[in-house]
C-alpha cells in the first residue's frame, strides 16, 4: 500500500509467480523475485519473498540478508527459524544452535516452535551429535495424536533421525506415522517405509519424449518482469533476469 498503484501491481504480479514457482521451479520463482525486488526494494514482503525464493535455490548468503532486512522492517520474530536454517546452509550449525537457545524463540507461536525445534535437530545432526537430535525432536508435538501442518514432517525428520541411528524398526514406525499425517504429500515418507518393507517400484510407461523435450523447453524460458499495461515502458521488451544481478 506505499507503492503508487501501478508499480504496486507490477509487483504483485511478479510476487504472485514467485509463490506459484517456488515449489516447481524455484530458479525461475527466483528470477521473478529479483524483478520485484529492484521495483520495490523498501517493501517488507518484497524482501521476504526474495529470502525464500534465494533459500529454495540454496543461496543461503541472499537468503540470510533478505530475511535480516524483512525482520527489522516488520519486528516479527517469525523468520526467526528460518534465519538459523540460513545459518546451517552456510555451515555454521553452532550459530544456529545458538539462535534455537535465544528469547526469540519463546515468542513464536507453536508452529514457529516447532520448526525451530526441527532446525536444532538438523544442527545436531550437522555437528554428527545423532542421538542429541534425536532427543531434541522427543517433543510433546511429536506425542501429540493430533494433526497439523507440522506434524508430517516433524514425524518424517524424528524416523530419519532414527534410521541414522541405524533404529531400524522405530523409524519404520515413525515413517509410517508421517504417511498418516501426510495428506498432501509433503514428503516422500511413503516412499521411504516402501523401501524399508523392501518394495521395488518400476516405471510401466514412458511418455511422448518429444512433448516432454517441448515442455522442457517452454519452461527453460526466462522469467519475465510482469508488468501492469498501464505501466511505464510495459511496451518495452522483458528485462532479462541473471543469477548475477
Amino acid at each position: 500500500m506505499s507503492l503508487p498503484k501501478t508499480l504496486a501491481d507490477d509487483v504483485a504480479r511478479n510476487l504472485v509467480m514467485v509463490a506459484q514457482l517456488i515449489d516447481e521451479d524455484p530458479e525461475k520463482a527466483y528470477g521473478y523475485a529479483k524483478v520485484a525486488l529492484r521495483l520495490a526494494s523498501r517493501v517488507g514482503a518484497v524482501r521476504e519473498a526474495a529470502g525464500f525464493a534465494s533459500y529454495a535455490t540454496q543461496r543461503y548468503d541472499e537468503a540470510l540478508k533478505e530475511f535480516r532486512t524483512a525482520r527489522r522492517m516488520s519486528g516479527s520474530v517469525e523468520l526467526w527459524p528460518v534465519i538459523a536454517d540460513c545459518e546451517r546452509g552456510l555451515g555454521r550449525p553452532e550459530k544456529a544452535l545458538e539462535m534455537a537457545g535465544a528469547p526469540e524463540v519463546h515468542k513464536l507461536d507453536k508452529a514457529g516452535q516447532v520448526e525451530m525445534r526441527l532446525v536444532a535437530a538438523g544442527a545436531r545432526r550437522d555437528l554428527g551429535q545423532l542421538d542429541a537430535a534425536i532427543v531434541t525432536l522427543q517433543s510433546p508435538e511429536l506425542a501429540s495424536n493430533g494433526v497439523h501442518a507440522w506434524t508430517a514432517r516433524l514425524r518424517y525428520a524424528y524416523a530419519d533421525a532414527l534410521l541414522a541411528a541405524d533404529r531400524t524398526e522405530e523409524a519404520r514406525e515413525w515413517f509410517a506415522k508421517a504417511v498418516e499425517s501426510d495428506k498432501d504429500g509433503t514428503t516422500d515418507a511413503s516412499d521411504r517405509l516402501a523401501e524399508l518393507d523392501g518394495v521395488e517400484f518400476t516405471d510401466a510407461y514412458e511418455g511422448d519424449t518429444e512433448g516432454d523435450e517441448e515442455a522442457g523447453a517452454a519452461q527453460d524460458a526466462e522469467p519475465e518482469d510482469v508488468r501492469s499495461e498501464d505501466t511505464p515502458g510495459a511496451d518495452a521488451a522483458p528485462r532479462e533476469v541473471r543469477q548475477d544481478d
